[in-house]
């Protein structure tokens, strides 16, 4: 080669780079923001994406599923990726995954404790003030079906929903996603016990008397019930490790 074709003499402005996976994600994401790509409608097919940005197929593949992790396509049914705007159920979901991901087992399931304390605590509060006939029709429902599944593989699921109904009460959707994400797998996620008859009637006694002081609208008393009844279930958890 030449002097005169050395790649250091050939002018930047003939020079092509082409664009990386993440770089159309954001391009295509920014044109869904502004409307350009409207809310259902199908993007264009790889062809006309990969020609549009000069890019080969396995980075646009990758692309499009950087822009779906975020929300901001719905693929599968055998239809193309469709606009959308995500929810803010999928934005938490993803970034619970990612808190997960970073911190260690022991220190993610005491934050999750931490973090389940404000919520619960928080919400029996606003329960006990703003509790209308239909929530605590609700809530007292779900305390007969947590009666009912004592001693039974039910239990763990009625469990969960008690203290779904009383988070619902605040009707803050994001109160209430981040308690189905984190709350219900701490729940879920309870060692077994060698009697479990016994630990589901200690628990239902518990939830019993949470559920009477938000009878009597009692939010001092609902908020201690709630406070000893995550602290004890917090503590049998450290005291029977998982396998």
């Amino acid at each position: 080669m030449s002097a005169a074709t050395a790649p250091e003499d050939i002018p930047a402005a003939n020079v092509v780079f082409r664009q990386s996976a993440q770089e159309i994600a954001d391009e295509l994401i920014r044109q869904i923001r502004r409307g350009e790509i409207s809310q259902d409608d199908a993007l264009p097919t790889e062809r006309d994406l990969c020609a549009h940005f000069d890019a080969s197929r396995p980075t646009i593949r990758e692309a499009l599923a950087l822009v779906q992790h975020k929300g901001y396509i719905e693929a599968g049914g055998g239809r193309r990726p469709r606009a959308r705007r995500p929810a803010l159920a999928d934005v938490l979901r993803n970034a619970g995954g990612t808190i997960r991901d970073i911190l260690g087992d022991v220190e993610s399931n005491a934050h999750l404790e931490q973090m389940r304390g404000f919520i619960e605590v928080g919400a029996v509060r606003e329960a006990a003030i703003r509790a209308g006939t239909v929530d605590i029709s609700r809530i007292g429902a779900a305390l007969d079906s947590n009666r009912q599944a004592i001693g039974t593989a039910a239990f763990a699921q009625t469990d969960i929903m008690f203290h779904r109904a009383i988070v619902a009460v605040a009707a803050n959707p994001v109160i209430l996603t981040l308690h189905d994400m984190f709350v219900s797998e701490l729940l879920a996620a309870r060692p077994a016990e060698r009697d479990p008859a016994t630990r589901d009637r200690i628990v239902y006694d518990e939830h019993r008397a949470i559920f009477d002081a938000l009878i009597r609208r009692d939010g001092h008393a609902a908020i201690d019930e709630m406070d000893r009844h995550l602290a004890r279930s917090f503590r049998d958890r450290l005291a029977r490790p998982g396998p």
